[in-house]
């Protein structure tokens, strides 16, 4: 298993998946307060054409609230990206066939299947504390964290629905075939979340809640409010990682 890690690892590095999020994710923690700080420039470059047109434009006010507001539009985004990037991950290793040498030679699928999701799990980690990091260090270089209230926390819920979106990912790829057809799975299940929580009687319960991470930093909702929603990611993730040991013994047998 400590092989296949490494295995994991260096083929990340060597197809450049790696870099190219860290990358990504690094360009998305300088957008959520660049946005901000040049709001109110780009509003007064098209004030004379908006008044044109009949719109007067105010004067704008950017804060640490736009900024960290600009984050959490930008996070679906960057989740997404990740996803596909990341979504032929346990595919392509059936469609190459390298699954049947590790079964010959008497390794259990599910340290490979454990391996992939370490490896999965660590990257994202790492991809999301740089995003977070640099938005955090920016806002308080031109503005003022300190306004925002329980900011730790709503950090850990976005990372949180990240590690339930990437256990969703893992179950999937291992009941099936192609890159397409997980992302197929994956966005259907999230669209479904978003579907129930419409429904106020357990919209609380909806994993998609964590994503909501503003009215915590407004003090409008207090992070207790967020406890169902966490069991129920926590329990989805512990779900799905069990449920796709059985699942890839068989789709490697296939």
């Amino acid at each position: 298993m400590r092989a296949f890690i490494k295995k994991e690892w260096l083929e990340n590095i060597r197809t450049g998946r790696a870099v190219s999020l860290v990358i990504v994710f690094i360009l998305f923690g300088i957008m959520s307060p660049a946005f901000a700080k040049l709001t109110p420039w780009m509003m007064n470059m098209f004030a004379g054409s908006l008044e044109e047109s009949g719109l007067t434009v105010t004067v704008v006010t950017v804060d640490a609230l736009t900024s960290w507001t600009q984050f959490y539009k930008n996070f679906p985004l960057a989740l997404i990206i990740f996803i596909l990037l990341c979504s032929s991950s346990f595919t392509g290793e059936y469609q190459k066939g390298t699954l049947v040498p590790i079964i010959t030679k008497g390794l259990p699928l599910y340290k490979v299947m454990l391996a992939k999701s370490i490896m999965l799990f660590l990257l994202w980690s790492v991809c999301y504390a740089l995003c977070f990091g640099i938005t955090l260090a920016y806002t308080a270089y031109f503005w003022d964290n300190r306004a925002m209230s329980h900011l730790g926390s709503a950090a850990l819920y976005c990372w949180i629905f990240g590690i339930l979106v990437l256990a969703l990912m893992i179950f999937f790829s291992c009941i099936a075939r192609t890159g397409t057809q997980v992302l197929l799975f994956t966005g259907g299940s999230i669209v479904l979340f978003y579907a129930l929580g419409m429904i106020p009687r357990i919209s609380d319960y909806m994993p998609t809640r964590l994503m909501d991470g503003l009215p915590l930093l407004q003090s409008i909702s207090a992070p207790s409010d967020y406890t169902a929603a966490i069991i129920c990611a926590c329990v989805l993730a512990v779900l799905c990682i069990v449920a796709a040991i059985p699942c890839i013994e068989r789709q490697a047998a296939a």
